[in-house]
């Protein structure tokens, strides 16, 4: 009798683990991850090109026909360095017509203030002679008409000479006038000469417009002019990189703005010289947004002298560390529940398992990357939570653990949103396997 109650305890004990089988085979089996602390970056990543503090294009004020030209790309230059040579000759004779014509009435003001003023000042003493004697002579005509001894008319010709004469000492002083400093022929004279000196002036602008000049300490980026060529004012003949700090110009997506500050440290690598990074920081963020881009214009500062090999326009990779946490606990944005509101600070949810069976946990969610979010509330370290699949809240599950750390921050290029793995390390120019999905999905509009 109890041997066959022990069967009968062992057939239900068979049943039961069968069962159980039965049961746990019929419970989805649904990917998860344990909940642990691990350091998280938040970063952005974009495109940059090279920028000096200002470019400008120089070229002829005159139409002329290019001589010589003096420097080719890639030149440094001075400031006054002559880069273009133009056509002079005829600029040049212009320019000895205008010193002969102040030679000219240079000496005929000194001619005036010496030799004129001698012989103007000869002419009216001799004037005043003159008509002293016509006086005189008047004097006597009267005196010997009124005695009888001559006829009236001899008194007419005494009067009109005396006429003549004071007209010829009046003509006399006010030539002696005109030849005086303030007098009507020096000044006359001394407009000219200002005229002429004006000529001078012009003419050697002129002339000096024949000589394309370096407007500061540049380099030459391009040059567009050969000899022989003719060129017009308004025509840019090179164009010159100004001495001064090389900058960095990006174009961020305005959604990312509240992510920038200015003095937040980068990282810049070249894509031709992923071996050579170099530092930077955020110098200036445009006050306006570009609307047709919807795109913002970000200026980096270099910490240190520029690298050999930057070219002006040069297209960079820049790295922006935006946000921080030394330890966090970390959770992938993919056990998110309620995706719809993933992109706000509220309390979402996540499925956990406990003693087999998925529950609902809300969580509160602090910094966020493009593939993880700090937990700030809900979850603790230890917690298995669930990844997706078609596990329901209250039903049993199977649980396949695995691996998960935050995705690599991708390489060079990849732009968007990273967030880096605790303890991991890319190669220099190495990118991450979803570099192409970062750039879509946190970049493209």
């Amino acid at each position: 009798m109890k041997r066959r109650w022990i069967w009968i305890a062992g057939i239900v004990a068979v049943i039961a683990v069968a069962a159980l089988a039965w049961l746990s085979l019929r419970s989805p089996q649904v990917a998860a991850i344990e909940m642990h602390s691990a350091p998280l970056v938040r970063s952005l990543q974009f495109s940059a090109r090279v920028a000096t503090l200002s470019r400008v294009d120089v070229g002829s004020t005159i139409t002329a026909r290019v001589v010589k030209v003096l420097v080719d790309d890639g030149a440094v230059v001075r400031q006054g360095d002559v880069l273009v040579q133009l056509e002079s000759d005829e600029l040049r004779a212009a320019l000895t017509q205008a010193q002969a014509s102040v030679n000219q009435i240079q000496a005929r003001l000194a001619g005036l203030r010496s030799t004129g003023r001698t012989a103007a000042r000869a002419a009216v003493m001799q004037a005043d002679a003159t008509l002293r004697t016509a006086q005189a002579e008047l004097v006597r005509t009267q005196q010997l008409v009124a005695q009888g001894f001559v006829s009236a008319s001899r008194l007419d010709e005494a009067q009109r000479a005396v006429d003549v004469a004071r007209a010829q000492q009046t003509s006399a002083q006010a030539q002696s006038l005109a030849n005086a400093d303030a007098g009507t022929d020096v000044v006359q004279n001394q407009a000219q000469l200002d005229q002429a000196r004006a000529a001078i002036t012009t003419a050697q602008a002129r002339l000096a417009q024949t000589q394309v000049i370096a407007p500061a300490n540049a380099r030459v980026l391009t040059r567009q002019v050969e000899p022989g060529q003719i060129v017009q004012p308004g025509k840019a003949l090179m164009s010159l990189a100004l001495a001064g700090p090389t900058q960095l110009i990006a174009q961020v997506d305005e959604r990312f703005l509240e992510q920038l500050q200015t003095g937040q440290s980068t990282s810049v690598v070249a894509d031709a010289f992923p071996d050579q990074r170099f530092s930077a920081r955020v110098l200036s963020i445009a006050p306006a947004v570009d609307a047709q881009r919807g795109a913002i214009e970000v200026k980096f500062s270099l910490d240190t002298a520029p690298p050999a090999f930057l070219r002006e326009d040069m297209t960079l990779s820049v790295e922006v560390e935006t946000a921080k946490r030394p330890r966090a606990l970390v959770l992938p944005l993919s056990a998110l529940r309620s995706q719809a509101s993933s992109t706000s600070a509220t309390a979402l949810t996540v499925l956990i398992v406990q003693e087999g069976r998925a529950q609902v946990r809300p969580v509160r969610l602090g910094l966020r990357t493009l593939d993880a979010a700090e937990v700030l509330e809900g979850l603790a370290q230890g917690d298995i939570v669930l990844l997706g699949g078609d596990a329901k809240p209250d039903k049993r599950v199977r649980v396949k653990l695995q691996a998960w750390q935050p995705s690599v921050s991708a390489g060079p290029g990849a732009l968007g949103l990273t967030s880096t793995a605790p303890g991991a390390s890319a190669a220099p120019g190495a990118r991450a396997p979803d570099a192409g999905a970062a750039m879509t999905n946190a970049i493209g509009r």
